[in-house]
This record gives C-alpha cells, sequence and structure tokens, in this order.
C-alpha cells in the first residue's frame, strides 16, 4: 500500500487515513520505532516492549521499598534527599 503525505515543520509527518484504517497500531500517542534502512528510505515499526510488566508486582515494591525504615530515618526520604542535593 503507498500513499502520499507531506512533511511538516520540525518534521512533522501524518499518516495518511488509508493507512491508519488498516493498521491497529498506528494510533494516537503510538510509540514507533523509525529507522533508516537506506539514504532514500524510512522505516516505522511499532515499539512492543521485550517482555509484560506486571504492574501490580512492580508497585507493591515500590511500596515495600518505601516503607523501609532505619535508625536515621525513612529510607525513601534518604533516596529522595540525596537525589536532589546534587
Amino acid at each position: 500500500m503507498r500513499a502520499v503525505s507531506i512533511i511538516r515543520n520540525r518534521g512533522q509527518l501524518t499518516i495518511p487515513d488509508s493507512i491508519r484504517k488498516v493498521v491497529s497500531w498506528v494510533s494516537p500517542l503510538s510509540s514507533v520505532y523509525i529507522s533508516m534502512a537506506h539514504s532514500d528510505e524510512i522505516v516505522i515499526r511499532p515499539h512492543r516492549p521485550q517482555k509484560e510488566v506486571n504492574w501490580d508486582k512492580l508497585w507493591k515494591m515500590i511500596k515495600k521499598s518505601r516503607s523501609f525504615k532505619g535508625k536515621k530515618g525513612n529510607l525513601s526520604k534518604f533516596i529522595a534527599e540525596d537525589r536532589y542535593s546534587h
């Protein structure tokens, strides 16, 4: 399938409706890889994470790390203060 489109200011490219209707992964805020195959060819592919993220497990781990208390205070507070002091 082919379509003609115009590259606008700042390199913005609108993917024509005829292609967006056929390709399910092309939607607003889609994350894509853009690569140059040859000097006269640009390839756009969907970005798909290598593995699925278990968000429940991740948030449980974050909450657990924030809950650690030490003799000198809260670990989460220490990390935040250290990060912003530099």
